[in-house]
């Protein structure tokens, strides 16, 4: 019934005020006991062969909700919910903002695609690490926290910006991400030369170790579609060298290739990250040369265009151990995530491998 759902009703709505509805009945529903276990029974059945161990953590299958949906950490049961295995928040900045100027949220239906210009809108660190503190979890699922620049901060500034933001949120977080890939905050994508991702990593490392002594908080980073192969490359030689935790391959794009001609041109020409189904293939080429770089090293999460449990099984074999999506999510519905699941756990079945640890980077070792 979703699709009838999409086309009739949320696709007549403005983007965002689509998601902002959607959203709000995802966590209403967590909020009612006997409902929340309903949907959960019904989305959320677990798959024992999906069990998959990553970053030092236990997590029930490899399929998560990429960030950007759950920006202020206010839905986090929901969205586990509807089966996701984990669920990144944010991204979050060092002081609140409200983002870009709307309207800045386009759907290009035809070709299953976003363009966003959101700009980081968000509550601040502060304020989600006071949300985090007071969470009393209904569902047990892996927490990420991405972790961006504010807007206002200039760029010689950027290390101490997001050193704030660590101090706040690494104790709340299973695993924290540098996000330094969105196209949509100025100077942001400046940061990932590696002369200046160098320095911002060190200091997040260390700020996330003196916050959280007791325990190591693995620490990743968001990178570009847009890099070219040599700049993946570096990113890929700099993690294995200051033993970064993972890398998650990647955003959301600048160029508009892939694009079909059944999207109007004036969404085609809006500015903004582009993602979806356009953005599969150079996803999928920089998660594979991200994994013929670092192998086995460190933790690479596929992100990109991911749609269909052949998408997913296609990023494992490619070498992600984890898999994330998002804009499918807005298309397919709440029962994405039961789809994904059951298609991988056919697939893992139909394969040689025992274990999705196994699969992962298979095609790589194959080559």
């Amino acid at each position: 019934m979703y699709p009838l759902l999409f086309r009739l009703f949320f696709r007549r709505l403005d983007a965002e005020k689509a998601h902002h509805l959607a959203f709000g009945w995802i966590r209403l529903a967590a909020r009612i006991p006997v409902l929340r276990t309903f949907v959960a029974a019904v989305l959320a059945p677990r798959h024992k062969a999906l069990r998959t161990e990553a970053l030092g953590l236990r997590m029930h299958g490899p399929f998560g909700l990429a960030a950007g949906f759950d920006k202020n950490a206010t839905g986090i049961d929901g969205l586990a919910m509807l089966g996701f295995d984990h669920v990144e928040i944010g991204t979050v900045t060092g002081e609140p903002q409200p983002g870009n100027p709307k309207k800045r949220l386009f759907r290009l239906v035809p070709d299953r695609a976003l363009i966003n210009r959101m700009g980081f809108n968000n509550d601040g660190s502060a304020v989600v690490a006071e949300r985090l503190a007071a969470r009393r979890p209904v569902f047990r699922t892996t927490l990420g926290v991405n972790i961006g620049k504010t807007k206002a901060v200039p760029e010689a500034e950027a290390v101490a910006d997001y050193v704030a933001s660590t101090e706040r949120l690494a104790a709340h977080a299973d695993y924290l991400v540098v996000n330094v890939s969105s196209p949509n905050t100025p100077g942001l994508r400046n940061l990932q030369a590696t002369e200046a991702l160098r320095p911002l990593l060190t200091a997040v490392r260390e700020a996330a170790d003196r916050s959280v002594p007791q325990r190591r908080v693995p620490l990743l980073v968001k990178i570009a579609p847009d890099l070219a192969d040599e700049d993946v490359d570096a990113v890929a030689d700099l993690a294995v060298e200051l033993g970064l935790d993972g890398i998650i391959a990647t955003n959301t794009t600048i160029a508009r290739e892939g694009l079909g001609l059944a999207s109007a041109p004036e969404l085609v020409a809006e500015t903004g990250g582009l993602s979806g189904a356009p953005l599969k293939d150079r996803s999928l080429q920089v998660l594979r040369r991200l994994y013929a770089r670092v192998g086995d090293r460190i933790t690479l999460i596929g992100v990109g265009g991911v749609e269909t449990a052949d998408d997913a099984w296609e990023r494992i074999l490619a070498g992600a151990t984890l898999v994330q999506g998002y804009s499918a999510f807005i298309y397919q519905g709440p029962f994405w995530c039961r789809k994904i699941h059951r298609g991988l756990a056919a697939r893992l079945a139909a394969s040689p491998y025992g274990t999705l640890a196994e699969a992962v980077g298979a095609e790589a070792r194959r080559g």
